[in-house]
């Protein structure tokens, strides 16, 4: 598992559907030994608090994995590393494999894995397409996020080191699935609702999908 590439981005205004927007979802690339906070990347800020950023999303991952799928999905569009909005670009980890609750450490900083990503519509003034949110979501590649255990520096090489599993053993994809309408699976809507890693909200909104028996 490695780190490919490290990205950030400040706050921009651009005009979408004839209204200025302030996004910061243009990443690129940087050079060297970036500095982790609790909060995000020395170089990156959020837009939107009430939304992005916070502990619990301070770093957005996205696997490298994923861009074959969408260079064949978006033919002549150039997808260099970021262009998701992601912070890390990574090889090695997958939604399916590995776990909301597990921890890793990348460079000297450690970091724990909290939530997949839910876009907004700023993805779809990134690739200049309504569509773009949609059809992320129902792709189910929605990398995740990184609340940050200890402050430290990374960098484009890195390696990046599974430190411990989460005993939960609930894949990112898992969440994902659910919340994408796998309302069925009461079991696993049981059990991510009581996922202590999962931020607060993620878990009030399973809780409220499940059935009720005495209803």
């Amino acid at each position: 598992m490695k780190l490919l590439s490290v990205n950030v981005g400040l706050p921009r205004e651009v005009e979408w559907k004839g209204k200025i927007v302030r996004t910061s979802i243009f990443k690129a690339p940087v050079p060297g030994r970036v500095r982790v906070a609790k909060l995000n990347l020395e170089g990156d800020q959020q837009s939107d608090l009430s939304v992005h950023g916070g502990i619990d999303k301070a770093v957005y991952a996205y696997p490298s994995e994923h861009y074959p799928f969408w260079r064949q999905e978006l033919p002549g569009m150039d997808l260099p590393w970021g262009v998701f909005g992601e912070n890390f670009t990574t090889t090695g980890l997958l939604e399916e494999t590995f776990h909301i609750g597990d921890r890793f450490r990348v460079g000297s900083a450690e970091f724990i894995v909290t939530q997949p990503r839910m876009p907004c519509f700023k993805l779809g003034i990134r690739f200049n397409r309504s569509d773009m949110v949609k059809r992320f979501l129902q792709s189910g590649r929605t990398g995740f996020y990184f609340a940050v255990l200890k402050e430290g520096e990374v960098a484009a090489g890195d390696s990046i080191e599974l430190l411990e599993k989460d005993e939960h053993n609930i894949p990112v994809a898992d969440v994902v699935n659910l919340y994408r309408g796998d309302a069925a699976n009461q079991e696993l809507l049981r059990r991510v609702s009581e996922l202590p890693s999962l931020p607060k909200s993620w878990r009030d909104y399973f809780r409220k999908r499940q059935w009720n028996p005495d209803d």
